[in-house]
C-alpha cells in the first residue's frame, strides 16, 4: 500500500470554511499543533460556488492539504424552506473544491459530512454500510443528497485517478462559533436563543418544535476538529468513517440540560403538530474507536461553552 501522505508544520493546507463552525475549530486545532501555514479565504473574497473564482484560488496558492468544511447549513426550518439553495450551493461548492484540487494536484483532502446522509428508518446505532439503504428523511433530503454526493464524487476520484481524499461523517455538531439564528439555526443554537430570552424576558415557557421524544448524538465541534487532524495524518482508504460521541439524548432531555445551564425556572412545551425529523439517530463508532480516539467533552460541558460563547460574542 502507498505510503500514507502526512502534513508537516510547514505544509500548506487550506481550511475551505474557515469562518464556520467546524471549519474554525479546525483552524483551532492545526494552530494549536503548530501548523503555521494556513490559507483562509473569506466568502467575501473567494465564493466557492463560483467555478472560475475557485479554480483561480488553486491555480494561484497551490494549497498541499485541503480540509473541506465549507457547506451551507441549517436546521429544519432552513431546510424546509430553502431545498433548492441547500443542494445547489452544496454540490457546487463540493464539485468546484473537489474538481481544483484534483487538477492542481493536491496531496490530501478531507471531506466534511454529516450524519443525515442515512436513511430515515435505517438499523440502530448507525453503520456505515447503511449509506443508500432507505429512503432519507423528507425534512434535510435536498441538503443530505449533496452530502452523498460529495462522498460519492470523493471516492470515484481516488477510483479513477488514484487521489487520496477521505471522508469523515460527524454527528450532530454544536460549539463555539454555531450560528445563531432563532429559525435558521441547529436544535442546539435555537433552544438556546430561545430560553435565554425566555430568561431575560420572565416569560413563563418556551415552546419548541416536536414531541421532544427523537433521539440525537450530538459532538462538540473541538472534538471532532481534534478528530479531523488524527484522520488527516493517519488514515487512508476509500471508505468513509462516522465520528460521534457515542451518547445519545433525546431532545427533552437535551431541552432540560440547557434549561440548567441557562439557569431558566420556566417550562419547556411541545408543538406536536410541528415536524420531530428522525425518530432516532445514533451512529456506530466503531471505526473511529478503533483507532483509540474518544471524545473529551460532555454534552453538558459542551453547552454551558456554548452558551459562555453566545453572551460574550453573539448577544
Amino acid at each position: 500500500m502507498e505510503e500514507i501522505k502526512r502534513m508537516d508544520k510547514s505544509s500548506k493546507i487550506y481550511v475551505a470554511g474557515h469562518n464556520g463552525m467546524v471549519g474554525s475549530a479546525i483552524v483551532r486545532c492545526l494552530q494549536n499543533n503548530g501548523y503555521n501555514n494556513i490559507i483562509c479565504m473569506s466568502h467575501a473574497k473567494l465564493d466557492l460556488t463560483n467555478q472560475a473564482a475557485t479554480a483561480k484560488f488553486f491555480e494561484e496558492e497551490k494549497p498541499e492539504y485541503v480540509f473541506l468544511a465549507a457547506a451551507k447549513v441549517g436546521g429544519i426550518h432552513a431546510n424546509t424552506t430553502y431545498p433548492a439553495a441547500f443542494i445547489m450551493e452544496n454540490m457546487l461548492i463540493e464539485c468546484n473544491v473537489i474538481k481544483s484540487s484534483y487538477e492542481n494536484n493536491v496531496k490530501k483532502l478531507m471531506f466534511l459530512g454529516s450524519s443525515c446522509i442515512y436513511p430515515k428508518t435505517c438499523p440502530q446505532p448507525i453503520k456505515e454500510e447503511y449509506l443508500l439503504v432507505g429512503s432519507l428523511e423528507s425534512t434535510n433530503e435536498a441538503y443530505a443528497l449533496a452530502k452523498i454526493s460529495g462522498i460519492k464524487m470523493c471516492q470515484t476520484y481516488n477510483k479513477q485517478y488514484g487521489t487520496e481524499y477521505i471522508c469523515a461523517m460527524p454527528a450532530s455538531l454544536y460549539g463555539i462559533n454555531d450560528r445563531f439564528d432563532i429559525y435558521n439555526s441547529h436544535v442546539i443554537p435555537s433552544m438556546i436563543i430561545k430560553v435565554h430570552n425566555a430568561k431575560i424576558e420572565n416569560i413563563p415557557f418556551v415552546e419548541l418544535w416536536g414531541t421532544g421524544t427523537p433521539l440525537r448524538e450530538f459532538l462538540y465541534v473541538d472534538d471532532l476538529a481534534d478528530t479531523c487532524l488524527f484522520l488527516m495524518q493517519t488514515y487512508q482508504g476509500n471508505d468513509f468513517i462516522n465520528i460521534g460521541s457515542g451518547q445519545e439524548i433525546s431532545i427533552k432531555e437535551l431541552a432540560t440540560t440547557i434549561k440548567r445551564v441557562i439557569g431558566y425556572s420556566g417550562e419547556i412545551v411541545f408543538d406536536s403538530s410541528k415536524p420531530d425529523g428522525t425518530p432516532r439517530r445514533v451512529l456506530n463508532n466503531t471505526k473511529i474507536e478503533e483507532t483509540g480516539w474518544k471524545p473529551k467533552i460532555d454534552i453538558e460541558e459542551g453547552i454551558r461553552r456554548e452558551y459562555e460563547y453566545y453572551l460574550n460574542h453573539v448577544i
